[in-house]
């Protein structure tokens, strides 16, 4: 069975005075569940996990996971660019009762596929529970190929991808050579309808920090046959998605949750607040979108 169909967030992380902000978080869960979305990804990329210490990392993950109480599942970030690393990661994850993980491909080492192929199948023999690949060349320096993806789809835990090369080509081939119960997810939201038109199940999204329904909805649309009602969402929200995308990810995301008068916390550093030009184009798509 898929961890879940639809919209799963990938959720910000609201910091204040350098620790997470678990109230202000959980206000944010709570939005999410109110309005639709269908999982949570919990310290991914947008939720800033690479400046999080382990102990703060996990500690978030247990908050979340105990937050959301078996309402939607809870997918926890769980990547690094050392297999150990990740493999601790990962079994305290699961220890703390997540429904699956999230392991982003290895960045900066620039690893083979056949290391990709070890340090993947070596993170999901120390687990009990779902794995979801994240193949993201953009940021990691490296791309999970599809016949190293259908090799690891062998592994009965690893359950499916979020693929965020950017390649319409590759969803199609990782679809092919891939069996039918191994789950795909967009890992661009620009992207959702295309992927889900070759076999996609959803979407672990970012536009959903601050449009859950209609993330949701387009791919509930879409699976449920009215393809017409989700390539008019697509459409509708390409240049709001654009916006988001305006500076690097999570910087826009952060801002526009706040622009929507919730408290989306402090970027950390490296990270900074957006340049006045890129902050205008937010604001103004978010105005045509209906959101400010």
């Amino acid at each position: 069975m898929s961890i879940f169909k639809g919209s799963g967030v990938a959720i910000i992380t609201p910091f204040a005075d350098g620790k997470v902000n678990k109230k202000s978080l959980g206000t944010l869960l709570e939005r999410q569940i109110e309005q639709g979305t269908d999982a949570v990804i919990i310290c991914g990329t947008t939720g800033e996990a690479s400046t999080m210490s382990d102990e703060e990392h996990l500690d978030t993950i247990k908050f979340t996971a105990e937050k959301v109480n078996g309402r939607i599942p809870v997918i926890a970030g769980v990547g690094s660019n050392d297999t150990a690393h990740a493999i601790y990661l990962s079994k305290e994850a699961n220890k703390i009762g997540v429904d699956g993980l999230l392991s982003v491909t290895p960045y900066y080492n620039k690893a083979t596929q056949k290391g990709l192929l070890n340090h993947f199948w070596s993170i999901a023999d120390s687990v009990n529970i779902p794995v979801i690949l994240y193949n993201v060349p953009s940021r990691t320096g490296v791309n999970l190929l599809p016949n190293t993806i259908a090799e690891l789809s062998k592994h009965p835990n690893i359950k499916g991808i979020k693929e965020a090369s950017g390649s319409i080509t590759q969803v199609a081939e990782i679809s092919r050579v891939t069996p039918n119960d191994f789950y795909l997810y967009s890992g661009n939201d620009d992207m959702i309808v295309p992927l889900l038109s070759l076999g996609g199940s959803g979407v672990i999204s970012v536009v959903a920090n601050i449009a859950p329904k209609d993330t949701h909805d387009m791919v509930m649309k879409y699976l449920n046959g009215d393809t017409k009602g989700a390539c008019e969402l697509q459409l509708r929200m390409k240049p709001l998605i654009d916006a988001l995308f305006v500076e690097v990810n999570p910087i826009p995301v952060k801002t526009a949750v706040r622009l929507l008068g919730l408290d989306g916390g402090d970027l950390r550093a490296p990270l900074c607040e957006m340049e006045e030009k890129n902050l205008e184009i937010l604001k103004d798509e978010m105005h045509k979108y209906g959101l400010i």
